[in-house]
């Protein structure tokens, strides 16, 4: 590319009235002097963080080598692709998370805290460690964090063993006592990423006349693309690309809903009738806000404690929570983990994206610090130790994949989230109930 004295900025955006798109790493977004000593602009890290809900069964998850992820288990075969860019660890605990229940599995799991055992609004938790890092990393980005979920309706009132149901609808916490709710409309994130101004009901109206989203910034992305070099262009393409196929997939949904005459009651217009069709398309959602750099701090609800959703699609038409009480019969163990590994399975398509998402001289996966688990270890007793736990990406902070690491005795699972945390430049002594950072996974230098 031809070098100037002036990069563009990295906080650079397509903007015009009602919607705002910002753009993925760019060459020439490296300073003059930087290009000249060929050395590539430094990536920004970005953390997140996927929750799986009522544990698994631990002999279908754990890997079969004590070292490394040669030997996948039953649930863990999906990462196949992406193995050389996870890491499993084998027996953490969520100590805060007793006496054992689905609530504080959903809300120690970011938080490693104890909840209040109440059923009204004196609900109190702890600040969860995606808001910790999002204090430090979100100040320089659209949104600080994003905040996702794949159930549509929270649930009110009492839950689980005499806790209030903000418990298990929440993963997020910014105080002790302020829960952050999740979306999980598609449209909606869509115009919380892309939208700029105006009540929700008018950008879903402007975004309804276009033919896309893009069409408005046709002349600017053809004057961008002037002015950046044969890398950036296809950079800009395939973004952009992605942009579009994310909002024709949200109108496909919304037509599909238009002709449906008995519409699902817990679906509203825009969410797609299948799980794995509405989990892709937040898992995408998820993939153009750490692109573009909309934000750099992402939570994801795969689904709610207690949540008795079916997987017809995979031959399990029996409701989750019910499953995971299986009392040890077999075949119900098996139906659950087949649940568990279409989870994973879901996840391994986004870490597979990420991979193929070049930024520098590495990937977005490269960049990012991914943690999947679970609050509960085994669900048929609610128990919290030995949680099935795994990190991706991470590479360029020094996290080295293809690895299972065991630990000799439950370790907090706030040793994890504290390291996690380190790697993503948010220096702390400690988190919670947190003995210390796990050198184990990494150099802890960056």
């Amino acid at each position: 590319m031809i070098i100037s004295k002036k990069a563009l900025p990295r906080r650079t955006f397509l903007k015009t009235a009602g919607a705002t798109v910002a753009l993925p790493l760019l060459d020439a977004m490296i300073p003059a002097a930087t290009a000249l000593d060929r050395t590539p602009a430094r990536p920004v890290k970005r953390l997140g963080f996927v929750f799986m809900p009522m544990g698994c069964d631990q002999s279908r998850w754990t890997p079969g080598s004590d070292a490394s992820l040669e030997k996948l288990s039953p649930i863990l075969r999906p990462l196949e692709a992406v193995k050389d860019k996870v890491t499993v660890l084998t027996n953490m605990e969520l100590a805060n998370a007793y006496p054992g229940s689905h609530a504080t599995s959903n809300s120690s799991f970011l938080s490693a805290a104890k909840a209040k055992h109440t059923e009204g609004n004196d609900y109190y938790l702890g600040t969860t460690v995606d808001q910790v890092a999002a204090r430090q990393m979100g100040k320089d980005t659209q949104l600080p964090s994003l905040e996702l979920a794949m159930d549509l309706l929270e649930n009110v009132g009492q839950c689980d063993n005499g806790y209030a149901c903000v418990y298990q609808n929440n993963l997020s916490w910014s105080t002790p006592t302020t829960p952050l709710p999740a979306e999980a409309h598609p449209r909606i994130v869509f115009e919380m990423l892309f939208g700029d101004g105006g009540s929700r009901t008018e950008r879903q109206a402007t975004l309804r006349k276009r033919a896309s989203l893009l069409d408005a910034f046709s002349e600017d992305i053809a004057s961008l693309k002037r002015r950046v070099g044969p890398g950036d262009r296809g950079r800009i393409d395939q973004y952009l690309e992605t942009v579009r196929e994310v909002e024709r997939r949200i109108q496909r949904a919304e037509a599909d809903n238009a002709t449906t005459p008995l519409p699902d009651l817990d679906r509203p217009v825009g969410v797609p009738p299948a799980y794995a069709d509405h989990a892709r398309l937040m898992f995408e959602l998820q993939l153009l806000a750490f692109q573009g750099d909309v934000t750099r701090v992402i939570t994801f609800q795969l689904a709610r404690e207690t949540s008795n959703r079916t997987y017809p699609e995979i031959g399990v038409p029996d409701p989750h929570h019910p499953l995971s009480h299986h009392g040890n019969d077999p075949d119900k163990i098996a139906r659950m983990a087949k649940i568990n590994e279409f989870h994973v399975s879901l996840f391994a398509g986004f870490l597979q994206r990420l991979k193929e998402t070049p930024e520098g001289t590495g990937s977005l996966l490269d960049h990012s610090l991914l943690l999947y688990g679970s609050g509960i270890g085994n669900p048929n007793i609610h128990d919290h130790t030995n949680l099935p736990i795994l990190v991706a990406g991470g590479s360029t902070a020094g996290v080295k994949g293809n690895r299972h690491i065991r630990y000799e005795k439950p370790t907090p699972l706030a040793n994890l989230h504290l390291t996690l945390l380190d790697k993503a430049g948010v220096r702390l002594d400690s988190f919670a109930d947190s003995t210390g950072k796990l050198s184990e996974l990494a150099p802890l230098t960056i």
